[in-house]
Order: structure tokens, then sequence, then C-alpha cells
């Protein structure tokens, strides 16, 4: 048998039977359906405006008519006003004073005011959440004119329910801007899915407003700041009870699919407690809850279309998220306990705290809101507050004098009559304060700046997946269900579809046609990482072996056998759920079906109950029809000058001599097989007999490299166990004989010659190390010249930089592929070598790159160690060939990744290791049907590190849909972003950048334009409205657009490019997620056994009393604000003034605290989930280091030119824009 056979033919014999009685979709019970949304098609049948039909195919939804509590599928609608123009690459002012002196009248200035007591005032505070409608509302119809209050005041107790409860404080602003983020002393919120109301669409502009003629610059922060950023958002206390979610949700816009998921309480803005106890867990039913989102107390948001010339064109308005279009009744907000206060009970009148006070609970201002009366068109006639969304007014609050406005009473001024109760509150990062209204004279409130806090927060999403999906395990069974987020720590369960470990996909729910495909632009793929290794409390596949008659496959299209085979005929036959052929059972595989068709022994067998298993090999699927010789390693090091001098060459062979117990094998008892040879080249190669007979080793110099050879057979590849002695001689001598060498030149395609030649000899697969330092200059087979160019970068000839500068290493890595022999690459330059020269040989035999640039023995060492350690004792497989085979409708068409291809379809793997993944791409050659679904199973045929010939094979099933919302609803964006910097940095071998990142934003543009424009319902332009799966795409897509590769900085090199493009190429979904989004922790209570809760990637999040973590998956930094506690300093530090601390430590004292075991702890953790080490850097603030750190903010501006997240939204939205005018 061969598994290269011919791809499947149309079937003879009709359709294929209802196989493999999956269970189908049910959305789980909370949470986002799908981590992040995919691409798919378009819905033909999908008119914005039409009565929704009975909608879906899946029995297990429930109809429309069930009045669930919808949240899981909301869009997002995000208010952006009128188009911004290009977007600035100036970077931001950290803390300039910004006074706003373009206002027609008084000293208006955008956020808090200066540090001045008399002058705080409190700040714009938002309403309390409520569960909102459908989508943004377009209010038509006749509408009064209001005036900025928006008519007449509203009754007093509406009022006082409107301000009850509110903290004003009249300490002064926290350091962040408009953009609250608070003290991380405070609790880490726990999030809420982002979708708010949206504000309604009003046809009037409000008469007094005067639009600023020059807005204000969008990403300054506002007033002179008192500290360096802002810190954190504080801990979001939910309350289960906001709301009944046994009430109907309502909604006057279309359609837009069955609900998904129960609905949890909205979330209300931001407003500031003390601590609560962690204990308080949101949402028993488990489904995140929108956030509210306020705006500013200016007129409503504006949009470009809806308003007659005289109305405010302020380009940049707030943001509101409005939900999606579900059907079915508004949930009424419940009247709950008050919420936390440091002060008297809110039902008194609250005085305004001391400033001591307020900075001791680390209150900001309490942003204020002004209650408007009732818009026609409103459903059940609840006031909608000023964000759009419906719920209880709020009282007044004493001692607030309120914005005045010309001829209205000021409601604040009094003391407030009894309040009812307040509605709850909840605490959230992804609120909107707004500019401090009260500063501002009435005419001038207008919007200034979008807040950051305004828009997606990716923290929020992890955290609202983590608290959903962590607790459950996730169980496979279920065909087309979008798995946890990677960033979510959770249990799998194979029930029949690939663990999300093995396999995770673009989308879940697949279009039928490629139209609809084509339509959407959501990628179509799957990442897919074979040999991944599962967390212990997972069992690993089971190994299957069917003797010598090999494993059962499908006649035509060759499939192993899975549980979409379908049995018949009493289960003498089957039918292949790919190809729908009929294929007879062998008498030794036959066995009897039960009365659901099943066999009987369907349980008892893997390859029929599992998503993935392991079949043994027969020799038919062994090379030449010869079962395998056990692998061999084969170390290669540098020992020129370079190489000696930094002390690569004494900390290499000093370690091999531990490492060497450690070589991989797959009985932890039983020792290891594989065999070892040694070499040392610089521009002449010395081989090393280290045959066990021998007192001392032998060397072999090999000088003419232009035709390679090997010098000895028997003695160059031996046991470590029989040659240990020998093999320890040779290690000390090593250093001692080129101790004194002055050789500085170097060779590398000998080396690599050399390795396959002693592969061939000893008939096997293996991996050569070759640890080697710099440009290989020396005359021989591959020599290079140095062609750094910095004058080529930006121009249309940058992308022949990151080709190779001759064919030759391509032509060598295709004879090592061929011979199974798979190359490391540790490099240990000083200056520029060619990475993208060098590394083709490691891309293309399933091999890895490791780079330390100005290596230093003492403060590399320990990461080149943990990196060479891992690598040597890895689990990996070799002389491997994976095949995705697809069921008829779709085929895989595209690969990315660490292999060679020498035909369409076979995927060729000199070496494959458990960090490795191989990213494919499917797409339509027939229409698919939803019936039936779209499957596809991965084989990878290899070599075991015992030498055993091995089938590992994966199954996935997925949904197919002919609707867009279903396509929107299943995608998990994660993936997606995997997926689009693969093709990005591949793109740039043969495209200019430019062009590259411009085709990115143009394909992300058209993904969440077809979404506004099929699945959304109808609202004004100027809101951007994102599916709720996809909502994080433009922060994500950004980061990858700012990229080093994408868009580099100054000082970035050509090799760190090539080197990050090739590294990416085989990242899986976890590891690309934390390089383009790295994690940032606040380092303030690390009690207990979880950790404090992230913050987002920005300056602003940053407070010059705290101390923070980042991890981006290569690097760790641990960066100390400059006023950082003593007591949080000596414990982490040993030392208690911020001066003292040396920034040049690589690890921290082993200091006997708690604080500071947990500290690493959390550092050791991080470095185990990660395939490279990651060497920690301490930043001390205003340090020259900071700038390597900020880097790294992925949510600021770039000083390479990249946008703000703000700024991208907002160009996106533009984009988005065009593409529907």
């Amino acid at each position: 048998m061969n598994v290269n056979q011919q791809t499947p033919m149309a079937s003879p014999y009709g359709p294929p039977q209802p196989g493999y009685g999956q269970p189908s979709y049910a959305p789980l019970g909370g949470g986002y359906p799908g981590p992040y949304g995919p691409y798919n098609g378009p819905a033909a049948a999908y008119q914005p405006g039409a009565p929704p039909q009975g909608y879906s195919p899946y029995a297990s939804f429930p109809s429309k008519a069930v009045a669930a509590n919808p949240v899981s599928d909301l869009s997002s609608p995000l208010d952006l006003g009128p188009a911004r123009g290009p977007l600035t690459s100036a970077p931001r002012p950290v803390s300039t004073p910004q006074a706003y002196s373009q206002y027609p009248q008084g000293d208006s200035q955008n956020g808090p005011p200066p540090m001045d007591h008399s002058m705080a005032q409190p700040a714009h505070r938002s309403p309390v959440s409520q569960p909102y409608s459908q989508g943004a509302m377009n209010l038509s119809g006749p509408h009064p004119s209001y005036s900025q209050q928006y008519g007449a005041p509203p009754p007093m107790q509406q009022v006082t329910n409107q301000m009850s409860g509110m903290q004003i404080g009249s300490g002064p602003p926290t350091s962040v801007g408009p953009g609250y983020a608070h003290h991380p002393s405070t609790q880490p919120p726990i999030s809420a899915a982002y979708s708010s109301a949206a504000p309604p669409s009003y046809t009037q502009a409000p008469p007094l407003s005067a639009a600023p003629s020059q807005p204000p610059p969008p990403s300054e922060p506002a007033a002179s700041q008192p500290y360096y950023g802002g810190p954190p958002p504080p801990q979001q206390q939910p309350f289960p009870s906001a709301h009944h979610p046994s009430q109907p949700f309502v909604s006057s816009s279309p359609y837009l699919g069955p609900p998904s998921q129960p609905q949890a309480p909205p979330v209300s803005q931001q407003q500031s407690f003390p601590p609560g106890p962690p204990a308080q867990q949101p949402f028993p039913n488990s489904a995140p809850p929108p956030v509210s989102q306020a705006s500013y107390s200016g007129p409503p948001p504006l949009t470009q279309h809806s308003f007659p010339p005289s109305s405010q064109s302020g380009p940049f308005p707030p943001i509101s998220i409005s939900p999606s279009q579900y059907p079915g009744p508004q949930p009424q907000s419940q009247p709950g306990p008050p919420p936390f206060h440091s002060g008297p009970s809110p039902r008194g009148p609250v005085p305004p705290p001391s400033m001591s006070q307020q900075q001791a609970n680390h209150l900001p201002p309490g942003p204020m809101q002004q209650q408007q009366p009732p818009q026609p068109g409103m459903q059940g006639g609840y006031p909608t507050q000023q964000n759009g969304a419906f719920g209880q007014p709020r009282g007044p609050q004493p001692g607030y004098a309120g914005p005045q406005y010309p001829g209205q009473q000021n409601y604040g001024a009094g003391p407030a009559p009894a309040p009812a109760p307040p509605a709850q509150k909840r605490l959230d990062p992804d609120s909107i304060p707004s500019p401090q209204a009260s500063e501002l004279p009435a005419v001038q409130k207008s919007r200034h700046r979008i807040d950051p806090d305004a828009i997606p927060s990716p923290i929020q999403v992890i955290e609202d997946d983590r608290v959903n999906k962590s607790s459950e395990p996730f169980t496979t069974g279920v065909k087309g269900q979008a798995p946890p987020l990677v960033t979510t720590n959770f249990q799998v369960k194979d029930q029949g579809n690939a663990s999300p470990r093995f396999i995770r996909c673009t989308a879940y729910n697949m279009p039928c046609t490629a139209d609809m495909a084509k339509q959407s632009q959501v990628p179509l793929a799957a990442v897919i990482k074979p040999l991944a290794m599962l967390p212990p409390d997972e069992t690993p596949p089971y190994i299957v072996d069917h003797g010598e008659g090999g494993p059962i496959r499908c006649n035509r299209c060759k499939a192993y056998m899975c549980p979409y085979m379908q049995f018949i005929e009493g289960g003498r036959r089957f039918q292949c759920g790919f190809c729908s052929c009929v294929t007879e059972v062998p008498p030794h595989y036959f066995q009897h079906l039960d009365h659901t068709g099943k066999r009987v022994d369907c349980y008892d067998r893997p390859e029929l109950s599992q998503g993935s298993y392991e079949f043994v090999a027969t020799v038919d699927y062994c090379k030449n029809n010869k079962l395998p010789q056990p692998p061999s390693f084969i170390f290669f090091i540098d020992v020129s000058y370079n190489a000696v001098k930094s002390g690569m060459v004494n900390i290499v062979c000093q370690e091999l001599k531990t490492l060497l117990d450690y070589l991989p094998r797959e009985n932890p008892e039983a020792d290891s097989v594989v065999r070892v040879g040694f070499v040392t080249y610089n521009k002449v190669l010395h081989f090393y007999n280290v045959k066990s007979s021998l007192a001392q080793p032998q060397m072999m110099v090999v000088s003419d490299v232009s035709d390679m050879f090997l010098p000895l057979l028997d003695g160059f590849l031996v046991g470590v166990n029989d040659s240990r002695m020998v093999i320890e001689s040779l290690l000390d001598q090593i250093p001692e004989m080129f101790a004194d060498t002055r050789e500085t030149e170097t060779v590398f395609g000998p080396v690599i010659q050399a390795g396959l030649e002693a592969l061939k000899a000893a008939d096997c697969a293996g991996k050569l190390f070759v640890f080697h330092s710099t440009l290989p200059i020396a005359e021989a087979p591959g020599k290079l010249k140095n062609r750094e160019d910095k004058k080529l970068v930006g121009t249309d000839k940058e992308k022949s930089l990151f080709q190779p500068q001759s064919g030759f290493y391509s032509n060598l890595s295709k004879e090592c592929v061929a011979q199974g022999c798979c190359v490391d690459l540790f490099l240990f330059p000083n200056q520029y070598v060619d990475v993208a020269t060098l590394g083709v040989v490691p891309v293309s035999t399933g091999g890895s790159v490791y780079k330390y640039t100005y290596f230093q023995a003492e403060t590399d060492r320990e990461r080149f160690l943990n990196d060479l350690r891992r690598d040597v004792q890895k689990p990996m497989g070799f002389d491997a060939v994976m095949r995705v085979r697809t069921s008829t409708g779709i085929r895989a068409t595209d690969f990315f990744g660490s292999f060679f291809m020498s035909n369409t379809t076979d995927v060729e793997l000199a070496g494959l290791d458990c960090d490795k993944t191989v990213t494919v791409e499917f797409r339509h050659d027939d229409k698919l049907s939803e019936d039936t679904g779209a499957l596809m199973q991965c084989a990878v045929l290899y070599t075991s590190c015992s030498g055993q010939r091995r089938l590992r094979v994966h199954n996935m099933a997925v949904n197919c849909c002919s609707q867009l919302a279903d396509l929107y609803r299943n995608c998990e964006t994660d993936t997606i972003i995997n997926f689009f910097s693969k093709y990005a940095y591949r793109s740039i071998l043969n495209t200019p950048t430019k062009t590259v990142r411009d085709t990115m934003v143009n394909q992300c543009a058209q993904i969440l334009a077809c979404y506004r424009k099929n699945c959304a319902s109808p609202s004004s332009a100027g809101q951007l409205i994102l599916p709720e799966c996809m909502k994080l795409l433009p922060v994500y897509l950004n980061c990858v657009l700012k990229s080093d590769v994408l868009q580099p900085g100054a000082d970035i090199s050509l090799d760190d490019r090539a080197y990050l493009r090739q590294l990416l190429s085989c990242m899986d979904v976890s590891e690309s997620h934390i390089f383009f989004y790295p994690r940032l922790l606040p380092l303030v209570k690390l009690d207990g056994g979880s950790l404090p809760m992230a913050v987002r990637n920005s300056e602003e999040r940053l407070s010059k009393g705290g101390v923070y973590l980042l991890e981006t998956g290569l690097h760790l930094f641990l960066w100390v604000g400059a006023n950082a506690q003593q007591e949080l300093l000596s414990n982490i530090f040993g030392t208690p003034t911020f001066s003292q601390i040396d920034p040049n430590m690589t690890s921290l004292p082993e200091l006997d605290n708690p604080f500071s075991q947990r500290l690493r702890e959390i550092i050791d953790s991080f470095r185990s989930q990660r395939s490279r080490y990651m060497k920690l850097m301490v930043v001390k603030q205003e340090d020259k280091a900071e700038l390597i750190f900020k880097h790294f903010l992925c949510e600021d501006k770039s000083t390479s030119g990249g946008a703000s997240y703000v700024d991208f939204l907002c160009h996106m939205h533009k984009e988005i824009r065009q593409l529907l005018s």
C-alpha cells in the first residue's frame, strides 16, 4: 500500500448515508460562540430587513419563537462618527498638558483638570448598564429638536433614581486622562462580554452644540498627568441578580440568527469600588454580560448621513457597542443591593470623600450622565440613557452641582429626596469614561477623542472565556463547536473529533458554496500540530496494531478508518465518509452492528470512537519496503575565533556531557536507542572517532570542503552508554584544543553535506545540531557574501533580502528531506549572518533556528542551555509524510510551515517535533451540504524515536452553513490571525511589504463589511458594527501589521526580521497569540494560586507606583515604576530603593518571602508553557531599556509608524464605509 494515492473521484454510490451519528451542533451555555471568527461566505437568503425565516437546520438551536436570553452572538457597534483621516504615525507624547483652545468660548479642556484641588470636579459617569435591543436603533420619523439637555427636565424622581448611589469625589483625577484606569491594588475585573447598546441616531442636531473646528488629536492624553500612565483597571464587582434571565428579549430590528447562548446581565460603566472579595463570581448562567458603554454628556453620537447641515461633525465621537440582532423582549434591570461605598449609605446625601480617602480607595471622579426623555420608537417607554441603554434612571448626587444649561434648574444642588434603591452597578474596564463634563461650558460639551476603554478589550474577552469555559471539560463529540480560547486552561475529552490541541480551525461553520466563501472573505484554514504534547490529565492517542494487514482504509480515497465511516449490510461493508465509496470489511475486522447501526465494538476501538489515534505501520509504509533503523543525532560545533571567545564552545561541550543521558526515548525506563556523532569545524571539518574500544578519541580532518565525504564509518555514530568514557574525554579536550585559535572564517554548506553523508552511510534518519557563529565566507560550496543593505528597506527590492542568496541551500535541503535529515541551527552572531539563507535548510527540513545575538556566557547561558535541553529531549518523529484528506466539496490547496513539498498533496518533513504546526488552507471545489457538514483527516506517517514506523491520524468534522450569520457566529479570531500572519509573512518573499499590509487591511475590512451588510441590523453608517466573535480582529490585525517583519523600526536588523519570519511559520495558535498581543500582568497581590488579571498593552495602563511582568513568548520583561513601594521592591529584589535595583540582572534573587516565591513560580510556569526559553530583562522606568519594553505595548503607536489601536479602528471603520458605499 502507499500513502500517496490519487485524489478522490465522484462516487458511483450516490450520497453517503448519514454516518457517525454525531449530535447536531448545540452551543454551550456560556461565553462566546467561538473564540473568534474566521472566514466564510455570503448567505444568499439573507436579506436585511426581511422577516426572519425559520432558520436553524440544527435541532438543538432554539427556534426563533423561543425567547431565550441571547447574548452570545452579539454584534458590537462602535459609533465612530464621520470617517477619520489617514493614520498618523507620530508617537504619542506621554504626559504633556494639552489645553484645547480651539473651542468657541471659555477655557475648555479635554480630560481631567490639572492637579488643583479647587478645580477637581466629578467626571462623567456612565449610566447603569442595561441589556439592550438589537443593534443600534435608527429612529426614523419626526424627532423633536432637543436642546443639549434633550428636552424638558426629567421628573425629580427620575433624576434622583439616576444619580443615587454614585460616588462623586473631589479628589484629583487619575493619571490616565480621559480613559480612567484604576490602581492595580484593586482586584482585576471579571470580564464582561463586550457588547453594549448603541446610541440612537438622532435626526436633529442639538441646537446648542457647536462643533470644534479643529478637533483635538485623538491620541494625546489630555491634561498634564500626575503619573506615568494609568494604573490598571480595577476588579469588577458583578452581581448575578442584575436582571431576570427569565425576561424575554424584544427587538425592533430585523433578524440575526437564533440566540446561541443565555443572556447574562449587562455591565455598567466604570465605577470604582474598594477591592471586593474575589469569591463573588458573576453570572450563574455562565454567559458573559454585555457591557454598556457610556457616551459623553454632549450631543448624541452623530453620523455623517443623518444630520442636516447644522449638525455637529466632531470627528472623534464616542463608541458604542451594540448587541446583535435578536428578536425578543428586553430584560429589565432589577433593583438590587446598593453598590459598595466607602462612605455612608447612598440613601442619604453622600459627602464627597476627602482627597486622602479617595486616593486610598483609588477612586477616580465618577463620570456623570444626564437623563433624557423617552424617544419615539423606543420599546416599553423606558427612558433611554444617553448611551442608548434602557434602564433605571439615576438620582442626583449631593454636592454635585451638575452641568448648567440655559433656562434649566440645577437638579443636584438641594438635598436629594429619598431615592429608589439604586440599580446594581459593576466595574468594567471596557466602559467609557468621558472628559470632565463639568469643566466645559454647555455649548462646548462636544465629544473629544475616542476613549481607549470604549473599544473592545482583548483582556475582557480572554477573561470572559476563562470564567465561562474553564470549569467544564471541552468534549469534542459535538460537530462544529468552537473550542475555548487558547488563553483558557481547559480539559479536553476526545469523543470523535481531534482535540483543539491538535487542530484548530478558523471557522467551525464552513460556507456551503465557494461564492459565499468569496463574499465573506473569511479564510478557511486549519492549524494542525500533529505531535502536540498533552497535559498530564489528558490521555495521549492510543496506538492500534492491526497486524500484518495494516490499517483499514477506503479503497478509493485511501482515508483511514475513523468515526465517520458508516457500516452497512450488517457490518460486512463500510461507506467512506470522505468519498462515499463502499469497501469490504476484511474478515478479521468484521463485527456485528447494534440496533442503531453502530458496531458493537465501537467504543472498544479507538479508530471508531476517537478523533486522534495511531496505527502501527507495516513494512509497506516504509522506505524501500525495509523497516527503519533508529535515528542518529550529530553535533557540529563551530570552533572559529568568535565561537571560542564568546564562551559558546566551552558551554556546549560541558552541557553535552550531561545532556546525552536525556536523548529522546519512548519508554522512560529504557535507554535511548539514538546514536550520536561529533564534528568540529571552522573552514575545515574535524571528524572524531569515539569507538568504545579506543582509549582516546581520534580526530580526522577533511580540508577538501569542495567535495565533502565521510572519512570514517566505524566509530563515528555510537551508542552513548557504550562509548561514554571516550565521548567525555573528547568533550573535555575540544575547548582546550581550540582555545588559542586565530581562525575567523567558517564554512556552512559542507557541514550540512557531511551530516547528510553520515546518515546515508548509516542508512538512518536523524538530526543535525549545528552551533554556528559567523557568515560563511570561506571558499566552499554555499559561500555567502554580506548583502545587508538598509537602504532597500521599504522599497520594492526589499523582498530580495528575505530570499536566499542562491539555490544551493534549497537543493541541499531537498536531499536532506529525502534522507530524513533534519537540521536545527543555533546561531551566535555578532553581526550579519544572512539568516534568510542559512535558515533555508532548517526551515525546509522541519528543523528550528535559534538565535543568540551578541551571545555572552554569563547572561545568555541559561537561555541557550534551556533551549538546547528542550530541543534534544523533546518527542519527535523522523522521515515524516503528512497528507490532509477532505470530504467532497473542499480540498486542501495551500500549506504553511517548516517542510518541503515535492507534489501538491504531500507535506514532507525530515523531522517533526511536538512544537511544529502545519497550517492548511481549504477551498471549495463543489457545493457542501448542510446535512453532512465537512470532514478532514490529517494522517502523518513517521518514524518514532525508537525506530518504529507509525501513522498518526487526526479527524475533524465541522458544520456547513448557507447563512452568513452562522459563519460569523462560529469563527475563531486567534486562528484567523495565525493564518493571516503566516500568509503575510510568506507574501513578503514576493511582494513589497506595503502592498502586503494594504492587502491584509483590505481583506479584514471586507470580512467586517460583509457582516455589516448581510448580518447586522440597519443602523447609521457612523457606527462600526463588529461580529461578537470577531470584535478583536482589528486590534490583533493591527499588531500583525506593526510587527517587526512587516513594519520594522530603524533599530531592527534584517537578520532579526528573517528569523522572526521563519519562526512564525510553524507557530501554533497559542504562541502566535502571545507573540502579537503580549501578556501584561500587574504584580500587586500574588497570594493564592490564581494569576493577577492582565491589563491592556498600553503605556496608559502602567502605574508609576507599580511593577509589571510582560510576556511576549520570546522575552520576559519586569517593568519597575519609579515610585514603586519600598515593601514591593524589598520583596522582589531584596533592596528597598529604586536606584539600587540592578537592571542587568537576568534572574530574580531567591528571597524567603511568599511574594518572591510566588513571582518566581509564575515566571517558571510562563517559561514552561513556551517552546523557547524566555530570558528575563529588568526594566526600570525612564531607563534606556524602556524603549525595548514599550515596543511591545502594542495598543500604542509604534516608533516605526504603526498606528495605535484607536487610530487603526477608525481607519478600519473608514475602509468598511468605503466598501459599503
